[in-house]
């Protein structure tokens, strides 16, 4: 299977593929999904000595895992705020850290594993296009008191002298987040499996799944593997081999695009290496790729899984609008990729049934918390911690069918007015 074309898969730094399953195998876990989720997992079960598979039904990190922003930062799509008052401050905190330790289990792997190609990069600016007081100062002193996370606050005068934009008022920067080339990273990881003993499948959809007894049977098209855990982990591309994971998911598109190499009037508008993100629902978020030579460049969400035609242009007017220096930038490539979401915005990371278990709903923060996901399911599987728990308050939600979709629609657009008008 090849990937979409996007600037990851035009600067992969391995081009192979791997065989489809064929026959009968049997190994301690198989994991459903090749995405990062899904990896992480098997990365560590396969550390610990088990046998373990990855069944992919296109190529490892096929989908959002490979197609994403880049950006490793804290947190999750939901809140603090609004997880605290959901299960106490305690709790909230307790999450919190798992996100950071999320962060640090990517940059330990590429260390660990000198992944080169996964290109990390230092430093995250967040921004506001409204004047915020000192609301962002406060969100800084809260971070290092509860958290001793350590970030810094620019007022206005200090953003607008690297983002060089009259939209954006007051910003955090984070030193300790940092971004990377996902796909090349999602790839080295499997890998590592494999050199760990692990299998890595690809094109091979599970057609089927028997998984009340104590042994599992999943069956594709060409092969069958048994296995006494199981792991489901498979994102916006869930399908109804489960019923009741598809429908606790709304599939959310969001878009990516970057420009042609043109470094001296990118430099012009923007002078950092630093990921870039606004706070608003949806908003922008960018970084210059390619040691200075290219914008990259994403945002917006719909509940549209159809690619629409006028991507590049969509997403391009926004890039204009906020910086119109760029008028004469170029666009390259433009592409989209499905996000899983539930309606609670947090992840659903638990057990499913007797060794079932599920790793999914990353809702667009997924670099931090697919690794803090896969970790958890793995010592849960080895007994050695029950930190999976953390997330059984946000559980299997139905995601409202149809309604649902429309209702999440209807969200956004209410959020883009109310940003709209913030900023007048």
């Amino acid at each position: 299977m090849t990937y979409p074309d996007t600037f990851y898969a035009r600067t992969a730094a391995t081009t192979n593929k791997r065989a489809p399953l064929q026959g009968r195998i049997e190994v301690d876990t198989c994991i459903i999904g090749g995405g990062l989720a899904g990896l992480t997992c098997a990365y560590e079960l396969a550390r610990a000595g088990r046998s373990v598979a990855v069944l992919e039904a296109e190529a490892v990190g096929w989908g959002a895992s490979g197609r994403n922003g880049g950006f490793v930062s804290p947190g999750y799509a939901r809140s603090h705020s609004s997880i605290a008052s959901a299960i106490g401050e305690t709790k909230a905190n307790e999450l919190h850290g798992l996100s950071i330790e999320g962060m640090r289990i990517v940059s330990d792997n590429i260390r660990d594993l000198a992944i080169a190609g996964a290109d990390p990069r230092p430093g995250r600016i967040s921004v506001v296009r409204y004047d915020s007081g000192d609301s962002l100062a406060r969100a800084r002193d809260q971070l290092a008191r509860d958290h001793g996370y350590t970030v810094d606050f620019w007022p206005t005068e200090q953003v607008r002298e690297v983002l060089r934009s009259p939209k954006y008022h007051q910003a955090l920067f984070d030193p300790h987040s940092f971004h990377i080339h996902p796909l090349n990273y999602a790839r080295a990881l499997a890998d590592a499996i494999e050199a760990l003993g692990g299998r890595i499948i690809e094109g091979s959809r599970v057609v089927s799944a028997e998984l009340s007894g104590p042994e599992k049977r999943l069956v594709t098209a060409s092969g069958e593997l048994r296995a006494r855990q199981v792991v489901i982990a498979c994102g916006g591309y869930t399908d109804n081999l489960v019923p009741k994971l598809r429908s606790s998911q709304l599939p959310i598109a969001t878009y990516v695009l970057t420009t042609e190499a043109a470094p001296e009037l990118i430099a012009k508008a923007i002078g950092t290496r630093a990921a870039i993100s606004d706070d608003r629902r949806a908003g922008d978020y960018y970084r210059i790729v390619e040691d200075g030579q290219r914008l990259l460049w994403g945002g917006r969400i719909t509940t549209r899984t159809s690619e629409p035609r006028d991507l590049a242009a969509l997403l391009r007017r926004t890039m204009i609008s906020t910086y119109p220096e760029l008028e004469a930038l170029k666009v390259e490539i433009a592409w989209s990729g499905l996000m899983s979401y539930a309606r609670h915005l947090m992840p659903q990371i638990g057990q499913l049934s007797p060794n079932v278990w599920h790793c999914l709903g990353f809702g667009g923060h997924g670099l931090n918390t697919t690794a803090i996901g896969g970790r958890v399911i793995a010592e849960a599987i080895l007994g050695t911690s029950e930190r999976h728990r953390l997330f059984a308050p946000f559980g299997l939600v139905w995601n409202g069918g149809v309604f649902g979709t429309v209702a999440v629609q209807a969200t956004y657009w209410r959020y883009q007015m109310m940003d709209w008008l913030r900023e007048r």
